[in-house]
This record gives structure tokens, C-alpha cells and sequence, in this order.
């Protein structure tokens, strides 16, 4: 940046942002001035356009941006909804078939069949529930035998049982249940007492 004392002429060669004009050398006529100026004025008002049209267009993005992410989120909340709505749809495809055997089982004890045959169809009824719940991830737990583990077991009683091994499981109540490795219920049964 120069100084400029108040009887020296500007240098043309120096002149800078400080002197007024953008850098543009100093008008030597007086002609120039006013023609200068309004060229000036026109460059900012053309630069001053320019940003209000790139201004336009930054806001028409953000605003279609913001309304892509609306209609993501509607989309998005639309499908968590079906999900809990119709997340079950295939469990109660694969159950209708046990609920029709129990059916069948019912209309057969009603017309004196024998209780082998009633057996039977309990028995392929049980098979078809424990299939469909095996597709679903869904496995049972039964102890009978094995050591007490109280994450996977509920003692419902402790009895002593010469030649048993103490908190070994001899009688099961209830099966317990797994979904995908996760306890869901657990196995109830007898223990011995140690």
C-alpha cells in the first residue's frame, strides 16, 4: 500500500484496492471519470445478478434436498410400519396348518374314533408346530440330564437322588425356548440336592 502525500500525484503504476476504483488506473481525462463509473456500475450489478442466480439455485437445491430427505423419511416410516403391521404374515401362514390339524382333531374325537388314531394325529399336529417354529429360528430346551445352569434352567424343586449327580437335572417340567440363541423362556424342572 502507498502513501500519498496531499500534493502528490497517485502513481499510476501503484495504485491498488486503496486507491478507490478496484486497482484501475486513474482516469487522465475528464471525459473518463463519469464513463468509468458507469461501466463500474454495470460490472457490479451484472456480478450482483450472477449471485442472485446462483443464490436461486442454492436454495432450489437445499430445498429439493430437504424434501428428498421428507419423502425418505415418510418412505422409510411407512416401511417400519408394514413391517410391525405384516411382520408376522409368514408365522401365521406356516401356523394355519397346525391350527387346521387341531381342528380335525377335535371333529375326530366327536365321531368315537380310537384313542391310537387321536394319538397319531396329536402327535403329526405337535411335528407340524415344532416345524414351523424351527423355520422361524425358534428351538427347544430340553435339560433332562444335564447340569443346572441357572441363564438357561428354573429349579422348580431340589430332591435327593442316590447316585445322581448333585444340580444335575432329573425330571423336566416345562421345555424352555431359544429364539436365534436368545432365551426366550427358560426350561423348568427337578434338580438334585446336593
Amino acid at each position: 500500500m502507498t502513501t500519498q502525500q496531499p500534493d502528490q500525484k497517485p502513481d499510476p503504476d501503484q495504485s491498488g484496492p486503496a486507491s478507490g476504483n478496484g486497482g484501475a488506473a486513474q482516469p487522465t481525462t475528464a471525459g473518463e471519470p463519469a464513463a468509468s463509473l458507469a461501466d463500474s456500475v454495470e460490472v457490479l450489478r451484472q456480478e450482483v445478478e450472477a449471485l442472485r442466480q446462483k443464490l436461486a439455485e442454492a436454495q432450489d437445491r437445499a430445498l429439493r434436498v430437504q424434501a428428498d430427505a421428507d419423502n425418505q423419511r415418510k418412505r422409510m416410516a411407512r416401511d417400519v410400519e408394514n413391517a410391525h403391521k405384516y411382520g408376522l404374515e409368514r408365522l401365521v401362514a406356516d401356523l394355519i396348518p397346525v391350527v387346521d390339524s387341531l381342528e380335525l382333531g377335535i371333529e375326530a374325537t366327536g365321531t368315537g374314533t380310537d384313542i391310537e388314531n387321536l394319538r397319531q394325529g396329536m402327535d403329526l399336529t405337535l411335528k407340524k408346530f415344532g416345524d414351523a417354529l424351527a423355520r422361524y429360528g425358534v428351538t427347544p430346551i430340553n435339560p433332562q440330564g444335564e447340569r443346572f445352569n441357572p441363564d438357561r434352567h428354573e429349579a422348580v424343586s431340589a430332591q435327593p437322588l442316590e447316585g445322581a449327580e448333585p444340580n444335575s437335572i432329573i425330571s423336566v417340567m416345562q421345555k424352555g425356548y431359544e429364539l436365534n440363541g436368545r432365551l426366550v423362556r427358560p426350561a423348568m424342572g427337578v434338580i438334585v440336592k446336593s
